[in-house]
């Protein structure tokens, strides 16, 4: 059974870096395509970005472009979400997922069975 967890939320300053992580088992990280979530208080959960089996390829949403990244480190069967420069509206819950049978990661929370418990994420301005 592959289950994900999630760590490395909290209370960050707007401007300053913050790394979240998703550490997976029941399988190793080529054998999934992973994403990361996100969902603020009254809003629809949105992905944040994604990452092929391989871990050669991303896809980030615009509003996270050019200050988040996406990795994997195999060794640790973890994949991580850097947040540098995170602002007040990048504020949620933050969630890993994964699938399995995907054989390409896509935006669409309802193709992922596999989530993470969620980490909550809070930035002062």
């Amino acid at each position: 059974q592959v289950q994900l967890v999630e760590s490395g939320g909290g209370l960050v300053q707007a401007g300053n870096s913050l790394r979240l992580s998703c550490a997976a088992s029941g399988g190793t990280l080529s054998g999934f395509v992973m994403a990361w979530f996100r969902q603020a208080p009254g809003k629809e959960r949105e992905v944040v970005g994604h990452i092929n089996r391989s871990g050669s390829s991303t896809y980030y949403a615009d509003s996270v472009k050019g200050r988040f990244t996406i990795f994997r480190d195999s060794a640790k069967n973890t994949m991580y979400l850097q947040m540098n420069s995170p602002r007040p509206e990048d504020t949620g819950v933050y969630y890993c997922a994964a699938d399995t049978a995907l054989l390409v990661p896509t935006t669409r929370a309802s193709a992922y069975k596999y989530w993470g418990q969620g980490t909550q994420v809070t930035v002062s301005s």
